[in-house]
């Protein structure tokens, strides 16, 4: 009994110290909790402040018409007529690089719309399943977005409204699905080489008179055939337009980079227009396109534009399209990379460098004593046409030269 009365006299401030640090800890702890909440507060207050900033921005800077619908971040013109955008406005903010908010999908009408969007009906039925899941009819068109959802990862409201019907359009799927989302990403990726930039951003389809319609859609949504987008860097004082058909591209996103004023003149829309006009006219007119596209500023080429060449000769685009029929052709480009490989085989790129070559032309080790100069030295950064078979090598068009005669420094004609 002693002995047990004497273990909990010597336990009991043992006992004492450890009540203290739980209730030392649970203090900490709420601390941290009253923390974390007024870091949401502030956080939310601060997002709202940067959507209201996006707002002022789009209308200090000028938006195509005076009519239009302004959201949270970005403001669009709808079209009745042809159930989608003439235009939707946003800004990409330097927080798209470190913002990780995903994808939404909820698709769903503008409520600020009021004549009605386009609804869900308008792109595909979807019927319940007894193991509950859907089936769909498609009819032919994805949801393309005008601005994109990932340019607003930023913000979870932001990025929610994008996913209004007013801002999709019907678009090819091989087309919103590749060189469209290449061109969004292109310009996310303008703002990792171009830190503290805010883009200002301008999309929509080419509405004409007489467009086709998704003939099962119930509102019957207008087919665009092209589409545009133009941004400007106010910061570094540049811009670019893009004018690209709805369809499954083959051709790099340059060929389709023109100026702001070519896609002015083209849709009608008057870009920007609240700029002093001498900064307006000076931003709209001059297109550097090395600026905007990282693979024309490390030494890429655009491939020569089919018209100017003469007969049987072709781009380096089109070279695919004899790719293993067995057909003699001239393809013509600009050597812009070259290599030897460890069995002594030379390579050339043309228009495009590896990993992204688009067409590409080996001499065997053996042949090369048939050439009176060193093809790689003499041929590199010029523009020269190839004759022979275009061969499939590993998915690139390929062409193995064999004599120095089927070679023929510059373009015929130019």
């Amino acid at each position: 009994m002693f002995r047990s009365l004497l273990f909990l006299i010597l336990l009991f401030p043992a006992l004492l110290q450890a009540q203290n640090l739980d209730e030392q800890l649970r203090a900490v702890e709420a601390e941290l909790a009253a923390l974390e909440a007024q870091k949401k507060v502030l956080n939310e207050r601060r997002e709202g402040i940067k959507l209201e900033r996006i707002q002022h921005d789009l209308q200090a800077i000028g938006l195509p018409s005076e009519d239009y619908i302004m959201h949270s971040a970005m403001a669009l013109e709808y079209a009745e007529a042809h159930e989608q955008a003439a235009w939707v406005a946003h800004i990409i903010l330097p927080d798209v690089t470190s913002g990780n908010v995903g994808r939404t999908n909820d698709f769903r009408p503008d409520p600020k719309v009021a004549t009605g969007t386009a609804v869900e009906e308008d792109y595909f039925l979807k019927y319940l399943q007894a193991d509950s899941t859907y089936e769909y009819d498609g009819f032919g068109y994805d949801r393309g977005h005008l601005a994109p959802s990932a340019d607003f990862r930023w913000s979870e409201q932001a990025l929610s409204e994008s996913y209004y019907y007013s801002n999709m359009s019907p678009q090819v799927a091989e087309f919103n699905r590749e060189a469209w989302a290449e061109l969004e990403a292109l310009l996310r990726g303008y703002l990792y080489e171009n830190p503290g930039v805010q883009l200002y951003v301008v999309t929509g389809p080419v509405l004409e008179p007489d467009l086709p319609v998704i003939e099962r859609s119930v509102n019957k949504v207008s087919i665009p055939e092209r589409y545009f987008k133009v941004a400007l860097d106010l910061k570094n004082g540049r811009g670019i337009g893009f004018i690209m058909p709805n369809e499954k591209i083959s051709y790099p996103l340059e060929s389709f980079a023109v100026s702001i004023d070519q896609v002015e003149a083209v849709t009608g829309l008057d870009f920007f227009n609240k700029l002093p006009e001498a900064k307006e006219n000076a931003l709209e007119q001059i297109l550097d396109k090395s600026a905007w596209i990282p693979e024309l500023a490390g030494g890429d080429v655009e491939p020569l534009f089919p018209p100017d060449l003469p007969p049987n000769h072709f781009n380096t685009v089109q070279s695919r399209q004899y790719m293993g029929k067995g057909t003699e052709i001239n393809v013509c480009g600009t050597v812009v990379s070259t290599r030897y490989s460890r069995s002594g085989n030379l390579w050339l790129n043309i228009d495009k460098r590896f990993p992204n070559q688009i067409f590409s032309v080996f001499i065997r080790k053996k042949d090369l004593p048939n050439f009176s100069f060193d093809p790689q030295i003499v041929l590199a950064n010029k523009k020269v046409c190839f004759r022979g078979e275009v061969e499939n090598f590993s998915g690139t068009p390929t062409m193995n030269i064999h004599l120095e005669e089927a070679i023929q420094i510059g373009v015929p004609g130019q």
